[in-house]
């Protein structure tokens, strides 16, 4: 059998022809470059599957083709869509907190026979953090692709002059970066396109190893992308630009590119504007997506677009600048060629840019460049050596580079021969995939079995439900009757025996057994204790050495203490009992919502994979990045051959919010602690309008739960 590979691409719309480029800033290069990675893949004989996972939509206001669950790229390679989040179309900064769904379902499809995939590849940081859950819980190797960076935004749109609370709630950045780290604390490779990624952009991530990372630059499709337009293009891109256009046959300056503001299209339009030299010499043409109304654009775009007709207004540009609405993908390929025939320049402004795939392919039909100096363009002019790098933040460099560009015409076909030549050499697909499954077989393959070494107790009896109760919080100086109630019912229930009960608490084993012998409940089959980091079985208490091993990797108990070291006015050390092996437990002097980010930051600084975690507002754990009391009953779960939607769990407390993502059963009590934000749209939680152990039992009756009633 040969390889079976997933690729995870979440964002945007997804499908096998005719892709929406430019639609809005979710469906932009990463796309195309997905779909065509998968159909190269599913092209080498080594290869016997790609699947590309993406989310279904349900959305009159796109194709229908986004609603359909599977649909074929071609023999070999097919897209799965699954529902995660809202029905509709979203952007990707609206899928943080649905992502947990998508992992549970993965997790669930992988384990089934025939399912299984010999690595993962996310693409981004949303399918980053997915890939990373579902490489943790299966032990498939992860690759991670971060197509752009989170940090890097961050700090470009900082220089921009935006403020951190509003690049915050307008790209949620703090989560993309923690799924970021979390991606790469995963990840056995990083494919990124340049060097200067891996020096300058993953290198400012703390979990990042240099030797983690392989430079695979993109490969471009020779049998679309080649130079000299056939007369049959050059008729056909004509009546796209000639309405705008006074002399439609002018060297072009041309753009292709989203709407957004990281492409720095109107700083193109200034320069061009502000240059009696390039007016006289060129036209401008900008291919920035289509639109059938502007008012139903994203803000962005409308924001990008008014810039654009402002300055053609403000500079008198009429008759020289085209921006035309409508265009297909079939048609970039003979833009490209017939900007070249007219000695035109390809011109990417984009204030970072981490390949530019639009480059190659300009290259590749003899249409020379003028890039911005950031990322990838330096690897493409090193290799092509077909244009000018400019630092496009400085106008009046990018509108000198322009004119001084177009002002030989003899270098400008030298420029153009060069690229054309220097594409076909190293930037070719077979290239591209030749070297990435090399790469992939070479790295991945020691995690397969590394994965596979232990396996975890199964319980003696066959169970088809998974009952978790939280001896801290709703069993917590429970009410007599409702613990009646619940002791009967616990009781019948376990002389079927096809139910499990699983205790969960942040005591020590000992401390647990002894709490919980005093509420004369019936034994449970697992003791989930130390805020997750230690799973003992049956009557003999046996340790699980799996689930110590997989939360092992990376840890290291000391270096965390000393990570820690410089809060100490903020937090000190519990007491011996309550600290195990794998959780360092600090008490905090004086709540602080903010003491979290602190935390997180000291252990990323020291490239630590720990995870700091704030419960009932006065405890903090530093657990390993692969523990958490979820991630132990997920862990269980799978162990004992269950799906999540047959485990329910109860969350009532600051910290809980990690029991109610994803698939299982949640039951909040109506007391629960006000910092808890309940997702009422979500139909897996429940909240009672009772507390406390009255609220476990609505929650059994609610999903029908225990077998006897």
């Amino acid at each position: 059998m040969g390889l079976r590979l997933l690729h995870l691409h979440l964002h945007g719309l997804f499908r096998s022809e005719d892709l929406e480029l430019g639609r809005d800033s979710d469906t932009g290069g990463q796309t195309l470059y997905v779909l065509e990675l998968a159909r190269s893949l599913a092209l080498r004989p080594e290869v016997d599957r790609v699947d590309v996972v993406t989310r279904q939509i349900f959305d009159r206001r796109v194709s229908p083709d986004y609603a359909r669950s599977e649909e074929q790229i071609c023999p070999g390679a097919r897209i799965l869509r699954f529902p995660f989040g809202p029905k509709r179309y979203v952007r990707k900064e609206l899928l943080w907190p649905h992502l947990e769904q998508l992992a549970d379902q993965l997790v669930s499809r992988l384990s089934q026979p025939g399912e299984a995939v010999d690595w993962i590849h996310a693409h981004y940081a949303d399918a980053g953090l997915v890939g990373a859950l579902v490489s943790q819980r299966t032990g498939i190797p992860l690759v991670f692709t971060g197509h752009s960076l989170g940090r890097e935004k961050q700090r470009r749109l900082l220089e921009s002059g935006l403020d951190w609370s509003q690049i915050e709630q307008t790209y949620a950045i703090s989560r993309r970066i923690d799924a970021e780290e979390r991606a790469l604390a995963q990840a056995d490779l990083v494919v990124t396109s340049t060097h200067q990624e891996v020096d300058h952009q993953y290198a400012r991530y703390g979990h990042f190893q240099a030797e983690q990372a392989a430079v695979v630059p993109p490969g471009v499709d020779a049998t679309r992308f080649y130079p000299n337009a056939s007369p049959q293009e050059l008729a056909e891109i004509q009546p796209m630009v000639q309405p705008f256009l006074r002399e439609p046959d002018r060297s072009p300056l041309l753009a292709i590119s989203r709407a957004v503001r990281r492409k720095n299209i109107p700083a193109l339009v200034e320069a061009y504007g502000r240059s009696p030299v390039l007016r006289n010499r060129h036209n401008l043409v900008l291919v920035l997506g289509c639109r059938e109304d502007s008012r139903q654009l994203e803000k962005q775009q409308r924001d990008v677009f008014q810039q654009v007709f402002d300055l053609v207004d403000r500079f008198d540009l009429y008759g020289k600048v085209a921006y035309p609405k409508q265009h297909s993908r079939a048609q970039i390929p003979a833009l490209y060629r017939w900007a070249s025939c007219r000695g035109g320049l390809f011109v990417n402004p984009a204030l970072t840019e981490p390949f530019g795939l639009t480059l190659l392919e300009a290259a590749a039909c003899g249409l020379p460049m003028v890039a911005t100096d950031d990322g990838g363009p330096r690897d493409i002019k090193a290799r092509c050596e077909n244009g000018l790098l400019v630092d496009v933040t400085d106008p009046g460099a990018l509108q000198e580079a322009l004119e001084m560009a177009g002002s030989d015409l003899l270098r400008w076909r030298r420029w153009s021969d060069n690229g054309v030549e220097a594409v076909s050499r190293h930037f070719s697909w077979d290239a591209h995939v030749c070297r990435y499954l090399a790469l992939m077989q070479q790295r991945t393959g020691r995690s397969l079995v590394s994965a596979q070494t232990t396996t975890a107790p199964r319980p003696t009896a066959v169970r088809s439900r998974m009952l978790v109760l939280d001896l801290d919080s709703s069993l917590d100086l429970p009410a007599v009757g409702p613990l009646n109630d619940l002791r009967e019912r616990l009781r019948e229930d376990a002389l079927a025996q096809s139910n499990g009960l699983v205790i969960l608490s942040g005591r020590s084993l000992g401390l647990a057994r002894q709490r919980y012998a005093e509420l004369h409940l019936p034994e449970p089959d697992v003791w989930i204790t130390r805020a997750g980091t230690e799973l003992h079985h049956g009557p003999g208490l046996e340790l699980d050495q799996a689930w110590t091993q997989r939360i092992n990797q990376c840890w290291s108990r000391h270096a965390v203490l000393k990570a820690m070291e410089d809060l100490q006015d903020h937090i000190t050390l519990q007491d011996s009992d309550h600290q195990g092996a794998y959780k360092v437990s600090y008490l905090l002097k004086e709540a602080d919502p903010g003491l979290l980010s602190l935390a997180r930051q000291r252990l990323r600084r020291d490239g630590l994979q720990a995870q700091p975690h704030v419960r009932c507002h006065w405890f903090l754990d530093v657990l390993p990045q692969r523990a958490s009391r979820s991630e132990a009953i997920r862990f269980l779960a799978m162990s004992w051959g269950l799906s999540l939607e047959q485990v329910m769990v109860v969350a009532s407390q600051q910290g809980d919010a990690e029991l109610m993502d994803g698939l299982p059963a949640t039951v909040v009590p109506a007391d629960h602690d006000r910092s808890l934000q309940v997702p009422h749209h979500q139909p897996r939680v429940y909240v009672s309008n009772r507390s406390n152990v009255a609220a476990v039992l609505d929650g059994l009756s609610h999903y029908h739960f225990l077998s006897t009633r």
